[in-house]
């Protein structure tokens, strides 16, 4: 018996605001959240590993991927506080066409980036350009523009 992994559903990110996300979300890349659902009781708190879970989820559809956003009600959770260099700390990366002009127009919609984007010059990546930044949750985001074929 076996079974095949036939892509990726979605990635799954905890919010504190789940409006404040969405509104960033929506301003920022034109992305819009579905359906609004609740969860909580005994298995939910037993699947998901927290007792006494009270939570909201949505989805927003990228192309043939999702990003489901969670907000617990109950218990609040710590705010994020992970580096790019701690174990367990992950960050989503969106495709984009154009890196000046989604560079230039992000940062005119209020967006803060670490650094300037960065273009790869060697191997098999070459001519790609990346540049890290975060919502307002700080969790990280990567946009990556690669090059025209």
């Amino acid at each position: 018996m076996s079974f095949t992994v036939k892509g990726v559903h979605h990635f799954g990110i905890t919010v504190r605001d789940m409006k404040r996300s969405f509104d960033w979300y929506s301003r920022m890349f034109g992305l819009q959240p579905g359906p609004v659902n609740h969860g909580e009781g005994k298995a939910l708190s037993d699947a998901v590993q927290v007792e006494g879970t009270e939570l909201s989820f949505s989805m927003i559809d990228i192309g043939g991927t999702r990003i489901e956003f969670l907000e617990y009600h109950n218990p609040r959770g710590k705010d994020f506080d992970l580096k790019n260099g701690d174990v367990g700390a992950t960050h989503i990366c969106l495709q984009i066409d154009d890196m000046d002009v989604a560079y230039s127009t992000l940062l005119e919609r209020g967006a803060v980036f670490n650094a300037p984007p960065v273009t790869l010059t060697d191997g098999d990546l070459a001519g790609s350009r990346w540049a890290y930044l975060r919502d307002p949750d700080g969790i990280q985001l990567e946009i990556w523009a690669s090059p025209e074929s």
